[in-house]
């Protein structure tokens, strides 16, 4: 059960980063970010209301408070990483942040067999390789390096949080709901920032038209990163956090494989080397 959620976790992940690179590409990743997450915010609305999750809230709500305060942060550490560069540098670095739940999991007494520890060591490696780290020949600024170590456990501890902030399914709609609320609310100050300095919130050359025609996929983006925050909450519960958060944390080779069959991008041999060495870590992990 948790290597099967873990698993649908990195799945989803993965694609919504995907999808949200793409968008990227056409507006504001900050309009990106504000945008899929309203849409979340409305869907998970209606299934708080028709489930009677408001019967749920309580203290706990504050760890999804906080998942949804870190979130913003980190990705906006990402994205300005990305932008100085370079991308084969910072992307894997970015995977690090499964250090902190997985520390999170030892801390509370999960104790993984031997194959497990070994699952975890080989998955951790595949994961960083896929992401196709440039070895040699590109300088990196250390802003680039702090900003990336800063968003990476900022994504680890979203995922440490969020698998506290409810222990039932519909308590879990709530606590998801109240995390993109959150979300939206950090986003969009942080959206009315950049535009008071000068940034854009719009595309250019199409404006609101760009967005509307892009709901589908905006909704898409929010709703799958939804579902993996739902998706590893369950896998953290019902098993070992180290397991769960190292199989989640597979999600830079679905990217990869996504970019490989949608937009053609040829694997780097080092990619490919780390997709299969991941693979190898989750079949450790789901049989150890």
């Amino acid at each position: 059960m948790t290597a099967l959620f873990a698993l649908a976790t990195a799945l989803l992940w993965g694609l919504a980063d995907f999808g949200g690179g793409l968008l990227t590409r056409r507006m504001p990743a900050l309009t990106v970010v504000v945008a899929s997450q309203t849409i979340a915010v409305v869907v998970l609305g209606a299934i708080v209301i028709a489930t009677g999750g408001w019967s749920e809230a309580g203290p706990q709500l504050w760890y999804a408070v906080a998942a949804g305060v870190v979130g913003p942060v980190a990705m906006l550490c990402f994205y300005k990483a990305l932008a100085l560069g370079p991308m084969g540098v910072v992307s894997p670095l970015g995977s690090l942040g499964v250090v902190v739940p997985v520390s999170v999991g030892l801390l509370i007494g999960d104790r993984p067999g031997l194959l497990q520890f070994a699952g975890i060591g080989v998955a951790i490696v595949g994961v960083v390789l896929a992401g196709g780290p440039e070895l040699r020949g590109a300088p990196v600024q250390r802003q680039a390096v702090l900003l990336t170590l800063v968003a990476a456990f900022g994504f680890g501890s979203v995922m440490a949080l969020i698998a506290e902030a409810s222990s039932t399914l519909t308590g879990l709609f709530l606590a998801l709901f109240v995390q993109r609320v959150t979300n939206v609310v950090v986003g969009g100050g942080a959206l009315y920032v950049s535009v008071k300095r000068g940034g854009r919130a719009l595309p250019e050359g199409g404006g609101m038209k760009v967005v509307w025609a892009a709901l589908p996929a905006l909704a898409f983006v929010g709703l799958a990163d939804v579902a993996a925050n739902g998706t590893y909450s369950i896998a953290a519960q019902n098993g070992p956090v180290t397991v769960a958060a190292v199989l989640a944390n597979l999600y830079p080779v679905v990217t990869a494989l996504a970019a490989r069959g949608v937009l053609k991008e040829r694997l780097r041999a080092v990619q490919a080397a780390g997709a299969g060495l991941a693979l190898v870590g989750t079949v450790l992990l789901a049989t150890g």
